[in-house]
């Protein structure tokens, strides 16, 4: 069963703008894992973030650098979670969490589908 979704897009230009401005929003935002990749797949992986908040409902409980966005083998990104951010999904009953981002054209996309519990 679908417990909720959410679509987040960002303007990678505007992004990168606002991370070179406020140098402290890196360590803000991102994990030290993320830190090191390249601010086109940032934007990806902020879009991501927000769109996990708004497939959860809201932020109350869910903190930035408690959502990591990996990679399999494959390149398949999925969210590891951690501290509160992990227990808020957890007392929703999901079990699931899916995630697809892109990037092109100037700009970043993910889209999170939250499952959980039985239809």
């Amino acid at each position: 069963m679908i417990i909720g979704t959410g679509i987040d897009l960002v303007d990678i230009a505007r992004f990168e703008r606002s991370m070179t401005r406020t140098p402290r929003l890196m360590e803000r935002l991102f994990t030290a894992s993320e830190q090191t990749r390249r601010l086109r797949s940032l934007a990806a992986r902020y879009a991501a973030k927000e769109a996990l908040i708004k497939a959860l409902g809201g932020s109350d409980g869910v903190y930035w650098t408690d959502i990591e966005i990996a990679s399999e083998p494959s390149g398949r990104p999925h969210f590891v979670l951690s501290g509160s951010t992990a227990q808020v999904v957890a007392d929703r009953g999901i079990t699931a969490l899916h995630l697809s981002l892109t990037h092109d054209a100037g700009l970043a996309a993910a889209y999170v589908v939250a499952e959980g519990g039985t239809a």
